[in-house]
């Protein structure tokens, strides 16, 4: 098996860790009231705008979502989280040390031996979920559970969801599709966002995310016989039925949508077998991008 292959397949076992870990990071994550901004690089990035959208929806206070890089440093939050999964990405580690005095910082991250932990204000470390694979896996959706129980909105059945997503074959024909689309609504457009990724870095496969409402505005054009369009939640009424209309593949996100992502990511390792790649040696990619001065 490949690294991502063994990492992912640990999911339903560091849930269940990050959600029995929250209560000890209560202080050093954000509490009702607070406005609060979540940022992260690539994958991070994408669970930031699920937690974000999740908070928010919840009622606990603003909450907004940024790529580390493109932070507006001229709004006023009362509160930072940086999701990073290596601790030593540049944009983060920037942010952060101009951040500092001004804002209070956290930083989830799976290595306690990186710079991030002296550029935080607080830690909440996920050791176990840290990962070899540069296409990540387990260390983000760890995260995203953690938040996700810290706000209340994590259940055991995610967890069981999780186990069934790991254990169900995958759709007959998804595989060999030449193009995917991801959709998502709410705190699920970051989600959907993820799932075209982890295809584009494993599978080196055109793949597309949208915000479901927004697929009938020109998207779905591309859509024909031979591509797979993903709904990770539930769908809006008549999607599915225009998608198949098309002649292509409709996936419906049956479980919860976090383990509907796993299943997406047993199909970006699953395509890049039939392809005859490698998902642990992404092209162009290296675990942490670490700018030169």
């Amino acid at each position: 098996m490949t690294h991502v292959e063994i990492e992912l397949n640990s999911q339903p076992e560091c849930w269940t860790r990050a959600t029995e870990q929250s209560g000890r990071h209560r202080d050093a994550l954000p509490g009702p009231g607070e406005r609060v901004a979540v940022v992260g690089c690539g994958t991070s990035y994408f669970m930031a705008q699920a937690v974000a959208a999740l908070r928010e929806g919840a009622g606990q206070g603003e909450t907004d979502a940024f790529a580390a890089s493109e932070f507006p440093h001229g709004r006023s939050y009362d509160r930072v989280v940086a999701l990073t999964r290596s601790g030593t990405t540049t944009e983060v580690l920037e942010l952060l040390g101009a951040l500092r005095g001004r804002t209070r910082t956290t930083a989830v991250t799976a290595d306690p031996g990186t710079p991030v932990v002296a550029a935080a204000d607080d830690l909440a470390v996920l050791d176990y979920a840290d990962e070899r694979s540069v296409v990540q896996t387990r260390f983000a959706t760890t995260a995203l559970t953690l938040l996700r129980a810290h706000l209340g909105l994590h259940t055991d059945a995610v967890v069981t969801d999780a186990r069934t997503a790991l254990a169900t074959p995958l759709p007959e024909g998804l595989v060999g599709c030449a193009q995917f689309t991801f959709l998502g609504r709410g705190w699920t457009v970051g989600l959907a966002n993820e799932a075209g990724l982890k295809m584009r870095e494993a599978s080196l496969s055109w793949t597309e995310a949208y915000p479901a409402m927004e697929y009938r505005h020109g998207p779905i054009s591309v859509t024909t016989e031979g591509t797979a369009t993903w709904m990770l939640g539930a769908a809006p009424d008549g999607l599915a039925r225009q998608v198949l209309a098309t002649g292509a593949l409709w996936i419906e996100g049956e479980l919860d949508p976090l383990a509907e992502l796993v299943r997406v990511q047993r199909l970006a390792v699953a395509v890049a077998a039939a392809r005859q790649l490698d998902p642990d040696r992404p092209r162009h990619l290296s675990r942490s991008v670490i700018l030169a001065p």
